[in-house]
């Protein structure tokens, strides 16, 4: 069978890989042509496109950059007419996929959405777009099936699949003996996108100036080293900082806290039971814009779950070097209850198998064509 996929972002590579995996297992004549990035190419697939080109975070880069982000759509429209796949499999990556789905429905191609977009938190209208132009919704968050279910939608709640690539991680030896030196290690994942990282790494740094600890920064594989060495240099951290691209996980298996950009990492670091601060800061004009649209209590992955605050977030002006290091303390006083609610968290987020829970209904979809 052909497969088309598409991932627009670091994380959807991750889990489009594991999911690639999945489905050679049950197809062995599976060929891939891809949207997404050296995961998804390592394991097979054929890369239309990298991520790294399409990603653009926030309302006013999003207006910047409409002519090329149309040209993109463009081109993926023609790519899968080319290509002729038997399904389109849509990695989480609303703004882009959601148009793919309405236009491939329209030409009769079979569509599954796994990882699907965040209905739920803002523009619920578009879970009936989700509805319409897609044969098959894959869940990975334990409420929203039953938030499809309400709007009269069926769903199918497959796992996260985050704990089958951290139960697949294994440590690396050789780089705890490298950067392991201490207990007091401290992870800083500003994110994966350029433009979250120009806001966000340099108050992350600034907390950290004076701090005893080992600081590791987690580059995102899909940046040029100097986009944080321009920062480093800026802020004169670069003698007290460690950058370290493309080994989050080995990052995490030795932290002991740790300095997050929302989105997955909050979780990752979560299952990696480090207690972390959740920091985020963007574009005023398109926070503002958010502020007026999305209907969630929190932005971290690991609150939005557990319906709670477990971990602390700094968000736009809150996020400063004051509060960063005030929050620092906080967590060694609050570090046993946070890895209770870590363990709550890994309960509600289901059994792992996530990949190919989710293959096995997508080959059952284009085995009944």
């Amino acid at each position: 069978m052909k497969y088309y996929i598409i991932a627009g972002e670091a994380s959807g590579d991750l889990h489009a890989s594991n999911l690639m995996k999945a489905l050679k297992s049950l197809d062995t004549n599976a060929t891939f042509r891809c949207w997404g990035g050296e995961k998804m190419e390592a394991v097979g697939g054929t890369l239309a496109e990298h991520y790294k080109n399409t990603a653009f975070m926030g309302f006013i880069e999003v207006i910047k950059n409409l002519r090329t982000i149309l040209g993109f759509i463009k081109k993926c429209k023609a790519d899968i007419l080319h290509t002729q796949p038997d399904v389109i499999i849509l990695v989480d990556y609303p703004g882009f996929n959601l148009r793919i789905a309405k236009w491939a429905h329209q030409q009769g191609f079979k569509i599954v959405y796994y990882i699907t977009p965040q209905v739920w938190a803002w523009h619920q209208s578009r879970v009936h777009d989700l509805g319409k132009y897609t044969d098959k919704l894959l869940t990975i968050l334990p409420f929203e099936k039953a938030f499809f279910q309400k709007h009269g939608y069926d769903a199918t709640f497959v796992g996260h699949p985050l704990l089958d690539a951290i139960a697949q991680y294994q440590p690396n030896p050789e780089f705890a003996a490298q950067y392991q030196k201490g207990e007091n290690i401290l992870a800083l994942l500003p994110g994966s996108r350029k433009q979250e990282i120009h806001y966000i790494l340099p108050q992350m740094l600034r907390a950290c100036r004076h701090t005893d600890a080992t600081i590791l920064l987690a580059a995102a594989p899909s940046l040029q080293d100097e986009v944080y060495q321009t920062i480093l240099a800026a802020e004169g951290m670069t003698d007290k900082v460690i950058l370290i691209k493309n080994q989050t996980y080995d990052i995490l298996s030795v932290a002991k806290n740790a300095l997050v950009g929302s989105g997955t990492a909050t979780l990752e670091t979560a299952l990696f039971k480090v207690p972390q601060i959740v920091c985020y800061k963007g574009n005023p004009i398109s926070i503002f814009i958010a502020k007026k649209l999305v209907n969630i209590p929190f932005i971290s992955l690991v609150n939005l779950i557990e319906n709670k605050e477990i971990v602390k977030e700094l968000i736009q002006d809150a996020l400063n070097p004051e509060n960063i290091q005030l929050e620092l303390q906080n967590l060694e006083h609050n570090r046993a209850q946070i890895l209770e609610n870590y363990d709550q968290l890994i309960d509600h987020l289901g059994s792992e198998g996530a990949s190919m829970k989710a293959a096995h209904e997508i080959y059952n979809i284009i085995s009944k064509v």
